[in-house]
């Protein structure tokens, strides 16, 4: 950040310098079954979606059309494990909100929402953080009808404590004192679906990612920053739960609250959207296809809507081998977005705006940092190339 002698923004630059992981690279030269294992383990906060952008990223690169029943398994796996995460996330912002008289109830409903919304990912996917019944062609098994009679009866009743939650967050964030317009950036929205994802939005000619050197206006930065930054026509995005509302929903504020109240706003869509879904389920049906693991060295596309935002992956299969990985997250569409939501505010606001945005670092670092013996910085190098 730099500031003026008042100790406002006049110009923020959000980076990170978390060390790359190389996920994308270990799969290369692997069997295709073998991306989804790994890529979901690019986060250990997001690991259902990057499952899904894999496995769906695989299926188009192999042209499969998975079965109806498991299309549905899938959203309602991504749609628990959404509604856990913004949980999650109310957890962590309780101090910037809740008052200490509230703080036991707040905390109380968010862990009765997760352990409810945990089940249903750990029944459907098989497993609540590496979900093993995720695949490629669909999903391992169905689950069975008093299983499903069984999840619905407990999202049902976890309605009003959803209700009740939404309503108390809802209340406490506009009753606290932000100033207002903090964090409002001018950025398109990125986003491509209410709560699962479309792989027809991703268009990747309108897509462009530079290194962070061509990207920063100072030099010593750019140098030491470890994620590239990703552009859509040209220009960076604001992804995330705003994103989606204003899309989808019409909800057109922006800034800190909009951000707070569209996550919220969120974990009534999603319970919503898994009740429909277990209500139109047919369990007796096929949830795997058959496929031929050859590939043809299509570039495959898959598009999810995780919490933070727009999640990409993308595939080529060629000879049963993965010839091609990258992953497109969404802190990394928001790492240039994020600084300058920051500007206009005393500095003392800066990390409520990039609380909103909950970024999540371990899932965006693409760049390596090449230091020589003196640790002064010598290149960067986007490591998917």
């Amino acid at each position: 950040m730099e500031i003026d002698d008042e100790g406002i923004v006049t110009k923020g630059r959000y980076f990170s310098i978390t060390p790359v992981r190389g996920l994308e690279k270990m799969v290369t030269g692997k069997a295709p079954e073998t991306a989804p294992v790994l890529c979901q383990r690019i986060c250990g906060v997001c690991p259902i979606p990057h499952t899904l952008a894999s496995v769906e990223a695989m299926d188009d690169s192999l042209d499969i059309e998975i079965p109806k029943a498991a299309a549905l398994l899938r959203e309602l796996t991504i749609s628990a494990s959404n509604l856990n995460s913004h949980a999650i996330h109310h957890f962590l912002v309780a101090p910037d909100f809740v008052p200490e008289d509230l703080f036991k109830t707040a905390v109380d409903s968010v862990g009765t929402i997760r352990k409810n919304a945990q089940y249903v990912v750990d029944m459907v996917a098989g497993e609540g953080i590496h979900p093993s019944d995720v695949r490629i062609g669909g999903m391992a098994r169905n689950i069975s009808e008093l299983a499903r009679k069984k999840l619905y009866a407990r999202l049902k009743a976890l309605v009003p404590v959803v209700d009740n939650h939404v309503e108390l967050m809802t209340n406490l964030i506009l009753e606290k004192d932000i100033p207002e317009g903090l964090g409002v950036i001018d950025a398109p929205v990125f986003a491509s679906d209410v709560v699962y994802g479309k792989r027809d939005f991703f268009d990747l000619d309108r897509f462009t990612e530079i290194v962070p050197e061509a990207w920063y206006d100072d030099p010593e930065v750019g140098k030491r920053a470890c994620t590239t930054i990703p552009l859509y026509d040209g220009v960076n995005v604001e992804t995330g739960p705003r994103a989606r509302v204003d899309k989808f929903q019409g909800y057109k504020e922006r800034g800190v609250v909009a951000q707070h109240l569209s996550r919220a706003r969120e974990m009534k869509t999603y319970l919503s959207r898994a009740i429909a879904i277990l209500d139109e389920l047919d369990t007796a049906a096929n949830t795997l296809a058959d496929f031929d693991p050859r590939g043809t060295n299509k570039l495959g596309i898959g598009v999810i809507e995780a919490p933070r935002g727009t999640d990409v992956h993308m595939a080529q299969v060629k000879d049963g081998k993965t010839a091609f990985y990258s992953a497109l997250v969404p802190t990394t569409w928001n790492i240039p977005t994020m600084g300058p939501a920051t500007e206009g505010f005393h500095h003392e606001w800066g990390p409520h705006v990039i609380r909103a945005y909950d970024p999540c670092l371990s899932c965006a670092t693409h760049v390596m940092v090449v230091d020589d013996e003196d640790k002064s910085v010598v290149e960067n190098k986007m490591v998917r190339i």
